[in-house]
């Protein structure tokens, strides 16, 4: 049921922000720089939760879009650090809305505290699987 409600999720926000040139393995890195524009490839792939060849490829093309840049460290030349440009920075404010929808239309005809609920569920069902795999990489 999980997978089902992210795909619908998913779908639905794919369909908001396409007609604003930005794809889905886009708007992951988007949303992580928003929070913290500058961070290196390697961090930023932490962050999103992508390995790094696919970070690299999602970048190459967020770059050839004018959306972000990447520079060389000046302390560490083996890191290269990524910006947002202008036009990165400035998706935020139409992009972020078209989430809020998508988020709004999830949830119709729930009242707040089954959303509390779920979301409390959610977050717990989150912190057992964390926990569960770091148990089992040690």
């Amino acid at each position: 049921m999980l997978r089902d409600a992210y795909r619908a999720f998913y779908r639905a926000l794919q369909q908001r922000i396409a007609p604003h040139g930005v794809t889905m393995g886009q708007w992951f890195f988007l949303r992580a720089l928003w929070e913290l524009d500058g961070v290196t490839q390697r961090e930023l792939s932490q962050r999103v939760g992508m390995m790094e060849p696919t970070t690299v490829t999602a970048l190459n093309g967020m770059e050839r879009s004018g959306l972000v840049r990447r520079v060389r460290n000046p302390h560490d030349r083996r890191k290269v650090n990524v910006y947002l440009t202008d036009r990165g920075r400035e998706l935020k404010t139409v992009l972020l809305p078209c989430l809020a929808d998508v988020s709004r239309a999830a949830v119709v005809g729930l009242d707040h505290g089954s959303i509390e609920r779920a979301t409390q569920i959610l977050n717990r069902v989150t912190a057992n699987l964390d926990r569960a795999h770091l148990e089992l990489d040690a």
